[in-house]
């Protein structure tokens, strides 16, 4: 027997609410495959199975909220007799949640017959204390969509968290993260100023050449530079774990995300360093817009190796963060100004934008962090090469 619990979601996940299950008994698990929608503070997350069997057991009912390391359902392993499931121990951490009870044969048969929901909708559902399985569809095969949900909030009489609920709570989790951060990690900060004119000129040429909705910004520019940079660099690029570190092999970038009701989420641009600038602009741009949706993959919220933040054009010319825990750095972008700037023993003004690096001197010292913001530089004077 496989025991799939609910995994960490990030340093500030403690606990999250079942929305969804994307799997009934008798389903067939693949590695990879999304099991669960559950909603943290932040987000509504796809909780993906890195195992493969067999639903034996589904242990938690729709809406339960649930601490981390909670079993949550009871997979067979191939080759395994079906039989009748054991059902599974309640390890400490999801002792709270030991009275979430399997569900019945009648409600085990709704999920398998439920209708079309989008995890938004069924998320605002939540929300907005609407019974899901009541709100009548209008969206293509009779999906429910969010606007159902509205107009069917609109009949009820149901005190349900409101939106400024959700920004307080994201915005406890923030602070608990960040405090942890700056008791317990010893930070040291570097910048280095970096001239834009050569990657802005480069990218100005190879937009005029692309479509509108092929066009490159210059936040792809700096994330592909950053993840190549790490190469050269693992002290910066891993976990620090029970007072040890890991560098990791793979570079996932989390990017630095403002949301329009307010609070902050930084879900991961996956193998950031491989991928071409394209692509790279195609899952940013799909990242950001799942992301104030309230729609993401497991994966991004919990594999983040290093986290970016670029405060754009309407940002300061400077911003130094705090580390992620259990991440170890953290670089940040201001905003790209004009500056007077010396060169040859002449003065002339371009663009430029100041990088900065917060680390962990448990892992590295001023030294290290130096250089890499200085190979930072020399790989935004090449912006062709990040292109591969």
């Amino acid at each position: 027997m496989i025991e799939f619990k609910l995994p960490s979601l990030g340093a500030d996940m403690d606990e999250g609410t079942l929305l969804e299950w994307k799997v009934k008994p008798g389903d067939l698990v693949k590695k990879g495959q999304v099991v669960a929608i559950v909603d943290t503070s932040k987000a509504a997350v796809d909780v993906v199975s890195w195992q493969e069997g067999t639903v034996a057991e589904l242990l938690v009912t729709l809406g339960t909220k649930i601490p981390v390391g909670t079993v949550l359902a009871i997979f067979r392993e191939a080759g395994e007799a079906p039989g009748a499931a054991p059902q599974a121990k309640v390890s400490p951490a999801a002792a709270p949640a030991a009275s979430a009870a399997p569900p019945a044969p009648g409600e085990a048969a709704a999920v398998a017959t439920r209708r079309m929901v989008s995890p938004a909708a069924r998320k605002h559902a939540l929300e907005r204390g609407v019974d899901i399985e009541s709100v009548t569809g209008t969206g293509p095969h009779g999906a429910v969509t969010i606007d159902d949900v509205e107009r069917a909030a609109g009949q009820v009489s149901v005190v349900a968290p409101t939106p400024s609920d959700k920004t307080a709570e994201m915005r406890k989790a923030i602070a608990a993260a960040m405090a942890r951060s700056k008791r317990e990690i010893p930070h040291y900060y570097v910048a280095e100023t970096i001239p834009m004119a050569g990657a802005l000129a480069w990218l100005a040429q190879e937009n005029a050449r692309r479509g509108m909705a092929e066009r490159l910004l210059p936040a792809v520019l700096l994330l592909k530079a950053v993840a190549l940079a790490l190469r050269r660099f693992p002290e910066l690029n891993g976990f620090y774990r029970e007072g040890a570190y890991a560098a990791s092999a793979k570079v996932h970038v989390g990017v630095a995300i403002s949301l329009r009701q307010g609070g902050l989420i930084a879900p991961a641009l996956l193998d950031a360093d491989s991928k071409p600038l394209t692509p790279l602009m195609q899952e940013l741009t799909d990242l950001v817009k799942r992301c104030r949706a309230g729609s993401l993959r497991s994966s991004e919220m919990s594999e983040p190796t290093v986290t970016v933040t670029n405060l754009g054009d309407q940002g300061t010319t400077e911003v130094y963060g705090v580390i992620y825990p259990p991440q170890v750095a953290l670089v940040g972008f201001g905003r790209i100004a004009e500056r007077p700037w010396a060169e040859n023993g002449g003065l002339k003004v371009l663009p430029a934008i100041t990088a900065s690096l917060s680390a962990d001197h448990r892992v590295s010292d001023g030294h290290r962090g130096a250089l890499f913001l200085i190979e930072l530089r020399e790989l935004l004077q090449r912006p062709e090469e990040l292109n591969r």
